[in-house]
């Protein structure tokens, strides 16, 4: 399933441990971790979405860090401040991937923004020759379906 903007598509955990965090969230709820040491992070794959991933807490305290997908990053940022809101991490590249930025509500919970990076136009095609083909498939199962309810 797509993810849709305005969701919650990743789950950061920071901790003052990670091992020891890792160790304890795959031997209780048998997650699989991919180590990704050039960035310090741990991604993690829980039973259904969203995933996510583990690092140390050094920029902000121990706890869940959620991420909401947005299509401008820039643009809801100057929405979150001029409702109340606070940037406490401006926009940053996660290179390959997109952007990201944190921010506080008015009432001080903490969130994180993510925008995906521009897919090849490669990509895009065959995501529509996906679509068009899974389409088309119910198409013409439907009309199986109604030729012989016409019988």
């Amino acid at each position: 399933m797509a993810q849709k903007p305005n969701s919650f598509v990743h789950v950061e955990i920071h901790s003052n441990a990670p091992e020891k965090t890792k160790s304890f969230l795959r031997d209780v709820f048998d997650w699989k971790w991919q180590d990704m040491p050039e960035m310090n992070y741990s991604m993690f794959e829980a039973p259904s979405a969203p995933g996510g991933g583990l690092q140390k807490a050094e920029n902000l305290p121990a706890g869940v860090l959620d991420y909401i997908l947005c299509e401008d990053i820039d643009g809801t940022l100057k929405k979150i401040q001029s409702s109340g809101g606070a940037v406490v991490m401006p926009k940053a590249e996660i290179p390959g991937m997109g952007w990201f930025a944190v921010f506080q509500d008015p009432t001080g919970i903490t969130l994180a923004l993510y925008e995906n990076a521009p897919q090849p136009r490669a990509a895009r095609a065959q995501r529509r020759a996906r679509r068009a083909t899974k389409s088309a498939k119910k198409s013409a199962t439907k009309g199986r379906k109604r030729g012989r309810r016409s019988r």
